[in-house]
C-alpha cells in the first residue's frame, strides 16, 4: 500500500510539481531572472488593489458615503440622500445585500486580474489556470478529496456556530427554500469560480516561476486571512484546503477541479445545515 500511494503521488502531483520546479529554477538563472521581476510585483499589488476593494466595497452600507456624497455633487442634496437611503435598504434586504456581496467579489476577483493578465501582460488566460484540457484525466484525485471532505461538511453543519453562519441567505420556513434561494445558490457558485481564478489561478500561475511550489504558500496568507470573520475551525482548514487546492491547481495548470470542489463543500454545507434544521428533507 505505501509503495502505491507513492507512485498515486508521483503521478498526479510529484512528477507535475517537480517540472513546476525546474521550470522556476530556469527562469530564476535566465538572464531576465537576474533582473527585477515586474510581473510579480504587478501580480502581488494588483492582489492587495482586489483584496482592499473587495474588503471596502462587500456591503452596500459601506459605499453608502462615498456614493452619496458623488450623488450631492452631481445632482444635489435630495440625490445624496435618495442615494443612501437606497443603499441602507439593500444593506437590510439580504437578497440585494447577498447579491451585492457575490457581484462585488467576483467583479474584484476577475476583472482587475484579467485587465492586468490581457493588458499588462500580454497573456493567455489559459495560462492562468482557465484551461480545461486534461483535466478529466485525474477525476480519482477529486474524488478522493470529496470522499475526506463530505464527512467533515457533515460533521460540522451540526455545529452551532455553522448553524449561525451558513446559509448565507437565511431561511425559516421550508417554504423560504424557493426560487430566490436557489437563483442565490447560482451565484453563490459563481463567485468560487471567481474566487478559485484569482487565488489559486491569479496568485499561483502568477508567480509560479518566481516562487515555484512555494507560490502555494505565497497565496495560503490572504486565502486564511479572508476567512477571519468565519468560525475559527473553518479558518483553520481553509489553510489546509488553500494548500491542497493550490497542489492540485499546480498540478493541473487548472482552477476547474478546486472550483468544483469548492462549490460542492459550500453546496453541500448549505443542504447540510438546512436538513437539520429541517427546512428540507
Amino acid at each position: 500500500m505505501p509503495r502505491l500511494l507513492l507512485r498515486l503521488w508521483d503521478r498526479w502531483f510529484g512528477g507535475p510539481l517537480r517540472k513546476v520546479e525546474a521550470e522556476a529554477l530556469a527562469d530564476r538563472l535566465s538572464d531576465a531572472g537576474r533582473r527585477p521581476d515586474i510581473r510579480t510585483i504587478a501580480v502581488l499589488l494588483t492582489a492587495a488593489v482586489c483584496l482592499t476593494f473587495q474588503n471596502y466595497a462587500s456591503h452596500p452600507d459601506k459605499l453608502a458615503p462615498l456614493a452619496g456624497a458623488i450623488a450631492g455633487l452631481v445632482s444635489g442634496p435630495v440625490a445624496e440622500a435618495d442615494v443612501r437611503e437606497t443603499l441602507r435598504e439593500w444593506t437590510v434586504n439580504q437578497g440585494p445585500q447577498l447579491t451585492w456581496f457575490a457581484l462585488s467579489a467576483i467583479l474584484s476577483y476577475t476583472v482587475f486580474p484579467i485587465a492586468v493578465i490581457k493588458r499588462v501582460f500580454r497573456g493567455r488566460l489559459t495560462d492562468f489556470g482557465l484551461g480545461v484540457r486534461g483535466v478529466a484525466a485525474d477525476w480519482p484525485v477529486y474524488l478522493g478529496f470529496a470522499a475526506v471532505i463530505a464527512p467533515l461538511v457533515w460533521l460540522f453543519s451540526a455545529e452551532e456556530r455553522f448553524q449561525q453562519v451558513y446559509p448565507f441567505y437565511r431561511v425559516h420556513s421550508p417554504a423560504e427554500v424557493d426560487a430566490a434561494f436557489v437563483r442565490w445558490e447560482v451565484v453563490y457558485a459563481l463567485q468560487f469560480v471567481a474566487l478559485e481564478f484569482f487565488f489559486r489561478g491569479f496568485l499561483v500561475h502568477g508567480t509560479k516561476h518566481r516562487f515555484g511550489v512555494y507560490a502555494v504558500f505565497v497565496m495560503v496568507i490572504p486565502y486564511c486571512m479572508i476567512h477571519f470573520h468565519k468560525p475559527l475551525p473553518e479558518c483553520c482548514g481553509s489553510i489546509l484546503a488553500g494548500v491542497a487546492l493550490g497542489l492540485v491547481s499546480l498540478a493541473t495548470r487548472s482552477v476547474w477541479p478546486g472550483a468544483a470542489l469548492h462549490i460542492s463543500v459550500a453546496w453541500g454545507m448549505d443542504l447540510a445545515c438546512l436538513y437539520r434544521r429541517g427546512m428540507i428533507g
